[in-house]
Parts: structure tokens; C-alpha cells; sequence
């Protein structure tokens, strides 16, 4: 098989220009995503889309073109991605310790046009944030990060949090700019289940901004929910919500299987070939450890669309060996391709990507941040 026999919206005329193991995405497909996050959305205006899934200039400008100007980030390297294609509204979702001070101070100055947010959930680098701000003059806006029951980051609401975010308020150079409130471990599969769990503690979330906001302080924004949550929050009519889909753009296997009320298509694959047929039953793709994520377990790292009963059997760095009642079917230098269980880190992974449009491989994208440092 090769990539011209591939089902649709998978074809690929010219397959043979693109490198195996290749992370391959299809334009049109991407698209179609962006238009789906913007109609569950109801618009733009409240989109804050996480640029970790693609860490591409390419694909931030697609989300410009539609008229998604708020960006949100996890690594400065995707912040000056974001900066550089002329995104002006950047969070940077992370709690910033350490030398990453630093960089917000050099962040703000070599971007002062961009209105830039980064995350908080304790006093200690609150208050080594607030002095290297006013050492250099400069201010940054703060998200006091809460804790809905994760339990990875954050703060949950109670008198704790209040007294954090009156100290951002009250530290020179931080300006309070709200609340982000990630709910990554909702995976209900249907969805009423999952909106009844998320208003549970969004419920609580909001209770504690009326406090703030009685007791005098300014609470303008929530940046919430993640690609699971984000159309219950989409569903709320507080003006002060920001939504933070990030998956959706590419979409892959594992949030298809668990999010079946979410119509995305996934718009990345792997393209794969064949180099050996070890046994009658086996078939070995050049598709290792250094081409997937690995977070999912062996075995559940990959889903091959045209081979359903392959069974991943063995994977190494370079090497991905599939048991199936199909192996005679296939030679080396035959081509599979298959959906990755997390794309998200699986981006990263690749120094570029291959792009189709028109089911032809028309060109190269770097993935510009998958690195963890550019300039800043």
C-alpha cells in the first residue's frame, strides 16, 4: 500500500517526497477544526486556543487570519512564537520560578506591545516577580492559578487564595488580571457527566471572584477549561470567561475516543513505511520511540485506521513491530500511516512537519517552539 490508496480526506498523491517517520498535516482539515472550535465557541471574542498542540507560525497565523487574536502558551519559546507571527494577547499558562523571572523581565521589554499574563499560585515567586518588575520598571499581569481538583497546580478558593491574590494586587509591578482554572482531569465521557462535574467547582470559582470583587479588588478575566471543558464553559454567559481549547486544532485518537460529543477530525497523522517482515505475522514500520509520544502505555500509543487488528507488539527508538493476520499483505517500503493516541508532544518530537493540501504534499512547516528556548 501507498499513501495514493490511503482513504480519504487521507490521500497523498506524491508520498514519496515525504521522509518516513513523518508527522504529516492536512491543511483543509485544520481549517475545518478552527471552525468548529469558533462555532462551538459562539466567535472569537472570548478564544484563547493553546498553541502547545501545533508550536507552529503557520498554523498561529491561520488562527489570526479567522480572527483569533488571544494566544495562550505553556513555554516562553511558544510566547516569542506567538509574539513573532503578531499575536499582541499572550498568557503563559505556568507558574514562573527560578531563572524564568528573569525572562519574563527580558519578555516584556523585547515585546512591549504584547499585553502579556503569566500564572501564580504561591507568595514566594509572586513577590520575586513583583521586585524584578520594578527593578526594571517595567509590569506584568498575573492569573492567581486555581486548584479545581487536579491537584497539579494552583490554589484551591478559601482564604488562602484570597490573601495570594490580594498580594498580587498589592505587589508593585504585578497587575491582578483574574483567575486560570485548568480542569484537565474531567474525562467524562458523556458529556452531561462532564458539564455536572465541571459547574460543581466553576460554581465554587465564581462564588470566590463575587468575594474579591465585594471586597474591592478587580477581577476582569477567567481563563478556563481545557479541550474536554471548554464547550460547557462555552455554554456560560459570564463575560469575564475566556475559553482554552488546545488539542482541537490537530485532535488525535485518545480525545476522539473520550470526547465522542466533540465532531473534530484528526488533521495530523504519521506516515510510516514498512522495513521489515520479520515473521509470517509481523510486520516492522520505522515508526519508534523518538517519532510518538510516549505518555500513553506501549501498545496504545498509535491507532492504524487501515490495519484495526495490528497489534503493537514491540517498540523501540527506531522500530515498531505490528502483529497481524494482514502482515503477507505488505513488502518493505510500503506505506501505513496512523493517529496518535497525544499529538500534543508528539508535535514536538518533529523538526518539521509535512503539509497536504489538495491531497498533495505542497510543504514543509518548522514546529518553531518545540524547543524550550529561542532567544528570550
Amino acid at each position: 500500500m501507498d499513501a495514493k490508496s490511503f482513504p480519504a480526506p487521507y490521500r497523498i498523491t506524491n508520498s514519496e517526497t515525504i521522509l518516513s517517520p513523518g508527522l504529516v498535516i492536512f491543511r483543509e482539515l485544520i481549517e475545518k477544526n478552527l471552525q468548529e472550535i469558533i462555532r462551538i465557541a459562539g466567535g472569537t471574542s472570548r478564544l484563547r486556543p493553546h498553541c502547545k498542540t501545533h508550536k507552529m507560525r503557520e498554523v498561529t497565523a491561520m488562527e489570526l487570519a479567522d480572527g483569533i487574536d488571544k494566544h495562550k502558551a505553556a513555554t516562553f519559546a511558544e510566547c516569542e512564537m506567538l509574539a513573532d507571527v503578531g499575536v499582541k494577547d499572550i498568557v503563559l499558562a505556568y507558574n514562573i520560578v527560578g531563572p524564568n523571572i528573569a525572562r519574563a523581565v527580558t519578555f516584556v521589554k523585547k515585546y512591549p506591545n504584547v499585553k502579556f499574563t503569566v500564572t501564580a499560585d504561591h507568595p514566594k515567586p509572586v513577590a520575586e516577580l513583583g521586585a524584578a518588575m520594578t527593578a526594571a520598571g517595567a509590569t506584568i499581569r498575573v492569573l492567581l492559578d486555581v486548584d479545581t481538583g487536579q491537584h497539579r497546580t494552583g490554589v484551591i478558593v478559601g482564604p488562602r487564595a484570597k490573601e495570594l491574590y490580594q498580594q498580587i494586587a498589592k505587589t508593585p509591578g504585578l497587575i491582578a488580571e483574574g483567575f486560570h482554572v485548568y480542569d484537565g482531569h474531567q474525562h467524562q465521557e458523556q458529556f452531561d457527566d462532564r458539564r455536572a462535574a465541571v459547574l460543581a467547582e466553576f460554581t465554587k470559582v465564581l462564588a470566590f471572584r463575587d468575594e474579591l470583587v465585594a471586597s474591592g479588588l478587580a477581577v476582569p478575566r477567567i481563563l478556563a477549561g481545557g479541550t474536554g471543558s471548554f464547550p460547557v464553559y462555552a455554554q456560560q454567559t459570564d463575560p469575564a470567561i475566556e475559553l482554552s481549547p488546545g488539542t482541537c486544532v490537530f485532535w488525535d485518537s485518545g480525545y476522539n475516543a473520550k470526547f465522542p460529543d466533540l465532531h473534530f477530525t484528526p488533521a495530523a497523522i504519521l506516515l510510516t513505511r514498512v522495513i521489515s517482515r520479520p515473521t509470517n505475522d509481523r510486520v516492522t514500520v520505522d515508526l519508534g520511540t523518538k517519532a510518538v509520544a510516549s505518555d500513553p502505555p506501549a501498545g496504545k500509543r498509535l491507532m492504524f485506521p487501515t490495519l484495526p487488528d495490528a497489534e503493537q507488539v514491540l517498540q523501540n527508538e527506531e522500530h515498531l513491530v505490528l502483529q497481524t493476520s494482514h502482515a503477507e499483505e505488505y513488502q518493505p517500503g510500503d506505506e501505513l500511516f496512523a493517529f496518535p493516541t497525544h499529538i500534543c508532544p508528539t508535535s514536538a518530537l518533529h523538526k518539521q512537519v509535512f503539509v497536504v493540501s489538495g491531497e498533495k504534499m505542497i510543504e514543509r512547516w518548522d514546529v518553531a517552539s518545540r524547543d524550550r528556548w529561542l532567544t528570550v
